[in-house]
Parts: C-alpha cells; sequence; structure tokens
C-alpha cells in the first residue's frame, strides 16, 4: 500500500476554505472544500470527471493543505492518468544534504501554479485526471531498503496505468523509479538533464548512490541505450575521460559549454528523432542549470543551463511517449529565497504539459 501524507481535503476546510465552480454566464463561484470530487470543468475531454487547481481569484494562495499545486490528495492512483509524488530521500548524498525537504517545499512554491500554459498551448487539467499521491514512507536509516519502499510504490502506481511525476529527493531515487517503469514498459528512452552524469560504479565501497543510478540501471538493462541523452554536463572531474562511460554505452553526452549562449531547440529536434515513438523518461536534477538560478542543490556546478534552456528541453519533448519523470535534488537549507524549489514546481509542470494525452491547442 502506498505510504502517503494525511489528506484533509475532505474534512478540514469548511466553507471559507473550498475551490470553486463554474456557473451560468462562465463566473465563477466558490464552493466548500478544495477537493471536492463533484468539481467538473468547463470543457474536457471525455465525460468522466477532472480535477482542478482552484484560482486564485476565488481562493487565497495561503489557504489549502500542501498540496503540489493544490491538487486534491487521493490515497491510491486508481482512476488517476498522471500523479505527484513526494519521495523525501537524500541519504544517498555526497555534499550537501537536505533533498528530503525538497517535496514539501517543491508544493509550497507550486501554489503560484495555474493551469494552462499560454506559451505551448497546453491545458493539462482538460485531458488529465491528476492528483497528488503524498509521499513514499521511505526509511532514512537504509538506502537499501528506502529503494525497496521506493519500487514497491512505484510499481502499483505504473501497473495502474498512472504516470508518476516525481518530486525528490536526491538522484538515488531514479534507480528504483525505473525498476517500476521498465517492469511495465521495458526499457526506456532517458532524456537526463544534469550537471553530472550519475554513472560513477562506487564511491567509499558502496555501488548505490546519487552518484550511481544510471550505472545500476544500465547493469540492469532499464535502459534503451541508444535512445539515451544527457544534457548539461559540466564540471571538473577525477580523470580526463569522464565521459568514457557513457558514450562507451550509447548515451549522447551534450556538454553544457555545447549548450551556452544558444537556443536549444534544435537540440531538442534531433532528441524527437532519437527517441522516436517509444517509451522515454524525463529525469531533470536541478543542478543541472546554473548555480545563480538554483543555488538549492548539494552539488551545484557553475556555467551551467538557464531556466529558458531548461524550458526549451522539456517543452522539446512534446509528442514524444513520455511514461515518468522526475525533478530532483532541491536542497531548501540552500534555497533561503525558495527560487529553486519555484523553479523546480514550474519545471514539474512543464512535464505534466508534455504527457501523451495533452492535445495542444
Amino acid at each position: 500500500m502506498l505510504r502517503l501524507l494525511a489528506s484533509t481535503c475532505a474534512r478540514g476546510l469548511g466553507a471559507r476554505g473550498g475551490s470553486w465552480r463554474l456557473v451560468p454566464g462562465g463566473r465563477a463561484r466558490p464552493i466548500a472544500g478544495l477537493c471536492d470530487p463533484s468539481r467538473r470543468l468547463s470543457r474536457q475531454a471525455s465525460d468522466g470527471p477532472r480535477n482542478q487547481p482552484p484560482s486564485s481569484e476565488f481562493v487565497a494562495r495561503s489557504v489549502g493543505i500542501c498540496s503540489m499545486m493544490r491538487l486534491p490528495m487521493q490515497a491510491t492512483p486508481e482512476g488517476l492518468d498522471a500523479a505527484f509524488v513526494g519521495v523525501p530521500l537524500d541519504i544517498g548524498t555526497s555534499n550537501r544534504p537536505g533533498a528530503r525537504f525538497g517535496p514539501r517545499r517543491i508544493r509550497e512554491e507550486s501554489v503560484m501554479l495555474r493551469t494552462a500554459n499560454p506559451s505551448t498551448g497546453a491545458v493539462p487539467f482538460q485531458f488529465l485526471k491528476v492528483a497528488d499521491l503524498g509521499d513514499v514512507n521511505v526509511n532514512l536509516y537504509n538506502l537499501q531498503d528506502s529503494c525497496r519502499l521506493i519500487r514497491a510504490d512505484y510499481q502499483k502506481i505504473v501497473a495502474a496505468g498512472c504516470v508518476p511525476l516525481t518530486l525528490g529527493g536526491d538522484h538515488t531515487i531514479t534507480y528504483p523509479i525505473l525498476q517500476a517503469i521498465a517492469e511495465k514498459h521495458g526499457p526506456v528512452g532517458l532524456v537526463h538533464v544534469d550537471a553530472h552524469m550519475d554513472t560513477a560504479d562506487k564511491a567509499l565501497g558502496e555501488k548505490l548512490y546519487h552518484g550511481t543510478p544510471f550505472r545500476r540501471c544500465v547493469d540492469e538493462g532499464l535502459l534503451d541505450c541508444k535512445r539515451v541523452v544527457q544534457i548539461g554536463i559540466r564540471g571538473s572531474s577525477t580523470t580526463l575521460d569522464t565521459y568514457r562511460y557513457s558514450r562507451s554505452q550509447g548515451f549522447r553526452v551534450v556538454l553544457a559549454e555545447d549548450c551556452w549562449l544558444k537556443s536549444l531547440v534544435p537540440l531538442m529536434g534531433e532528441v524527437r528523432q532519437q527517441m522516436g515513438g517509444r517509451p522515454i523518461y524525463i529525469s531533470f536534477d536541478i543542478d543541472g542549470l546554473d548555480p545563480a538560478y538554483a543555488p538549492g542543490t548539494g552539488t551545484p556546478e557553475i556555467a551551467g543551463l538557464t531556466p529558458s534552456q531548461a524550458l526549451e528541453i522539456i517543452r522539446g519533448c512534446q509528442g514524444l511517449n513520455v511514461v515518468g519523470c522526475d525533478l530532483v535534488e532541491v536542497s531548501p537549507p540552500y534555497d533561503p529565497s525558495g527560487n529553486t524549489a519555484l523553479v523546480a514546481a514550474n519545471l514539474l509542470f512543464e512535464m505534466l504539459c508534455v504527457l501523451p494525452k495533452v492535445t495542444v491547442a
């Protein structure tokens, strides 16, 4: 059973909290309860009910439980097309800790997000039923056991036909998530944005930490290696052939300096051709961005990507068969302004907008 944050949606808000509904004439009127199941959109892709974040025109942003985009909390993935899931784990971290607090802080900053994406024409809540499934109850004293717990929860999510959008957590979590994803879809393609390749074999004698997830994925055949691209790689290294392992596996490695001062739209056109129509996974480490934009992370590297390039990468995945996404390594203790978490929340919304069922206007 999924280990989830307790939800007070159904009972705790009363008439002064609540959400809103459309009434004749196109106006919106508050209704009791942020998670009222009777709420429907004015225009839907099917006859089934959908969830929609409440509008700040009618419900104050400070009102309600702390869920992603103030969406309803749901105990199970049944009936959902997609779901936000938190994995508050950071015991695989090699430098600055704190990513265990990332999911909570991202949810807090997501209050600024709205329902439509005018830049791309995507209105995801008209096509997807989405909720927040809360957090996996990880074991902060045992990394191997935490991976087991993550894998078990994601097996249930994926089996229900729900696409997970994960709030991390350090990058170790991508390994057990991909175990569950590949169990259903087979080896997947990967769009991996990061300062680091995370393909080390081991450190301090351990083969599992946030620098090894994609090495372990290769070992277990979870990735379609000819359809893996790593973007934003940079920083000092212990050797001059630091990219050798990734390239020997067939990964495309795009260095940060090859992205400087240019649009990444042409690159993503090539990536779409490379990925084809088979399943892909998006894994975005926030340290892929320059620390000027995202200082709240455990292993920052200078001269990284810009937020606009991050948008180009994610929007460039429109039309691909995306079966899961994650945004990892937000460390709130190093993010006093909340700006890193705000960027992360926006990138997760952009990921939602490129899921296959979302038709772009």
